[in-house]
């Protein structure tokens, strides 16, 4: 009896088994093929759900606490190299002889650079999501102050005499110079956009500040990025220098003597359709030199090669005596070694003409690029032993530092700065999201339209000439907005990065599956939002935000009309992430675009995401109104008054990421 019902149980479950397991495995199987948009990506559940834990048990469990080594400096002695260590808020204190790590000292939020005072007894950190400058006793290696700085602080530099501190505020657009007796900021000066580094010629007493975005241009004309040039002695701005047709300046350095000052930059293609990119013709990678005399040249010249390209310009540093510049190419995994003597003659024996010719020329760089050397993954800060002999190199995804014997022009060690051994999905994915050797001849990584995970403010054509132009959208927080695109035609990121990525934009085969997962467990997990500092430090809202917040959430006008339901700004944009992940219709088609609907874009950060539309068309958020919104088409405003609209742009530019409603900015911020 007892054996009959075991049969009978087990038979039972056997069925039950297989009714669960063929139509189960066939609904499956259906799920997969739309969430990848092709047949057969064996995909499987722990891929698209455990990979992508973002919080809790799995999330730890699959996950590790990297460094990421971004920017460096050295003692005068060369005995001690300082590191920032980006995911880990620290600086990290290594014994250059040694190659060991001595001390790490906890700093502030997501660090960006780090110098020594004169007498090499204090250290300054740019804490960019903290906006503020740490001051570190080096002997004690404690933070012993706090410097306040505008939003964003990225670069950093000393004035000549030591008694001032300026801090390129990235966010913010502009240069604070701090007074290090009062420890208060002095003056703030505008600069080009998303300025990020800085430097000091020693010769001329002048701070040259880069720019990463372009001015503000309606699409169809070039580009320009200004340089922005102040006095050191007056500590007033002296000028703006335009670099055309260029963008994503990260660093700049001065030759010892003074004659020349060198930039990294990219010169975007983005004018021309992106199937130019199979001639070359989607992004170059180049440096800017800027002549310091009197009516000096401003001229570009291209580091890539005809079938090789070296992408993701990021650090220039120079040689003591002014004969060799290192340019650390992060798409690629490359250092390029410049010879400035022909760089100089170059200069001086080519026609204006020429010159403004040789910004496109493929060839010229086998003029003056005398060694590509191989790095480890993603190297970012460069850094020169005392003497000129040992170039430090900060791979920011090897958790190392890599030695370059200068003389030889040969990596001879690297530095392990004690990171995680494993390799963890979504690191794999982050090495993939900033490596071009999937795009055609590594003419650019996702990294390069999306710097910093966000956009870099561009508007692309990805069919043909002229029609269905598109504003570059950010990364950040897009975990749960589905669809993308501006089209919403791809309902997952496994369709987004994967068909759809290589057939419009690399022209080379698909991430293969592996790969892919890692992408996408990347952009899923270890994408953050910055927190809104500068509009919205704590969740208190101003005044004007709050009176902006009614308008925003009301379904009656001024008139005392009933505003319909689709005419209201928070039925299309609902929080916690400001999207109703619908296709709508709000007025903005083009003469030059399909007839589509449009997927309604995440609003968190929306204040660091100009342009705005899907084509870039409005420059500000005021302009989605006062320029292209008079048809109330785009929710209700024309019963508004100038005061009340600037009530409601202020509260837009409050929105924040959904995390920093819920928890610390520390919890926020892990590391991938």
């Amino acid at each position: 009896m007892k054996a009959t019902k075991l049969l009978v149980i087990i038979g039972t479950l056997l069925v039950l088994g297989l009714i669960i397991y063929f139509p189960g495995r066939k609904l499956a199987r259906e799920h997969v093929n739309y969430e990848t948009a092709v047949q057969n990506h064996p995909l499987s559940c722990i891929s698209c759900h455990y990979y992508t834990q973002r919080t809790g048990f799995i999330s730890k469990l699959i996950n590790e606490d990297y460094l990421s080594p971004f920017n460096l400096t050295v003692s005068k002695d060369g005995r001690r190299l300082f590191v920032i260590a980006q995911d880990a808020n620290e600086l990290l204190v290594v014994d250059a002889d040694k190659k060991n790590v001595l001390h790490k000292i906890k700093v502030g939020i997501h660090p960006h650079s780090v110098i020594l005072s004169e007498n090499g007894k204090i250290a300054y950190v740019s804490n960019q999501w903290s906006d503020n400058v740490s001051v570190i006793d080096l002997a004690s290696s404690k933070v012993v102050d706090s410097l306040k700085t505008g939003n964003g602080p990225a670069g950093l530099a000393l004035s000549a005499d030591g008694n001032f501190l300026y801090a390129v505020n990235a966010f913010g657009s502009n240069l604070s110079v701090i007074n290090l007796k009062t420890k208060e900021e002095i003056n703030r000066f505008s600069t080009g956009n998303n300025p990020t580094g800085i430097a000091l010629s020693k010769v001329s007493k002048e701070l040259y500040v880069t720019s990463r975005r372009q001015n503000p241009v309606a699409y169809g004309e070039p580009l320009v990025s200004d340089f922005t040039v102040v006095n050191d002695s007056t500590q007033k701005l002296k000028k703006y220098i335009s670099m055309n047709n260029a963008y994503l300046m990260e660093n700049v350095a001065f030759t010892p003597s003074g004659d020349l000052a060198l930039t990294a930059l990219t010169r975007p293609k983005n004018l021309v359709p992106a199937i130019q990119v199979e001639r070359g013709w989607m992004m170059n990678d180049g440096i800017g030199i800027i002549e310091q005399k009197p009516n000096g040249k401003v001229v570009q010249l291209l580091i890539d090669e005809p079938n090789s390209y070296y992408s993701s310009l990021f650090d220039v540093v120079i040689s003591p005596n002014g004969k060799k510049a290192f340019l650390s190419s992060s798409g690629v995994d490359y250092i390029s070694v410049v010879n400035l003597d022909s760089i100089r003659n170059i200069i001086a024996n080519t026609s204006p003409q020429m010159l403004k010719r040789l910004a496109n020329n493929l060839g010229t760089s086998s003029r003056f690029v005398t060694k590509r050397i191989k790095t480890g993954a993603v190297p970012k800060g460069l850094a020169l032993s005392p003497n000129g002999k040992l170039l430090y190199v900060a791979e920011m995804l090897d958790d190392k530092i890599g030695v370059i014997n200068t003389e030889t022009l040969e990596k001879i060690y690297t530095i392990d700065l004690g990171g995680p051994k494993r390799i963890t999905i979504a690191r794999k994915g982050r090495r993939l999201f900033n490596n071009a050797a999937h795009t055609f001849q590594n003419q650019y990584a996702c990294y390069t339209c999306h710097p910093d995970n966000h956009e870099d403010g561009l508007e692309y054509n990805f069919a043909s000439m002229g029609r269905n132009i598109v504003n570059v959208i950010s990364l950040r927080e897009i975990a749960d907005t589905p669809p993308y695109k501006w089209s919403g035609k791809n309902q997952s990121v496994y369709k987004q990065d994967g068909m759809r990525f290589s057939k419009f934009l690399t022209r080379t085969e698909s991430f293969n599956y592996e790969d892919l997962d890692a992408l996408v467990a990347y952009i899923k997990t270890g994408i953050k939002l910055p927190p809104n500092l500068m509009y919205n430090k704590d969740g208190k809202l101003t005044e004007s935000q709050l009176r902006g917040k009614e308008i925003f959430n009301r379904s009656v006008d001024n008139l005392g009309k009933v505003i319909p339901k689709k005419s209201r700004c928070v039925t299309c944009h609902p929080s916690p992430y400001y999207t109703n992940l619908k296709l709508e219709d709000v007025g903005t088609l083009s003469k030059t675009d399909d007839s589509i609907l449009f997927d309604t874009p995440n609003l968190n950060n929306i204040y660091a995401s100009a342009p705005y539309l899907h084509d870039g068309r409005a420059k500000t958020l005021e302009e989605i109104w006062t320029v292209y919104g008079g048809d109330d088409n785009h929710g209700r405003v024309n019963d508004l008054s100038k005061i009340e609209l600037n009530d409601l742009v202020n509260y837009l530019k409050s929105l924040r990421g959904s995390n920093y409603e819920k928890s610390s900015l520390k919890t926020q911020h892990a590391s991938f």
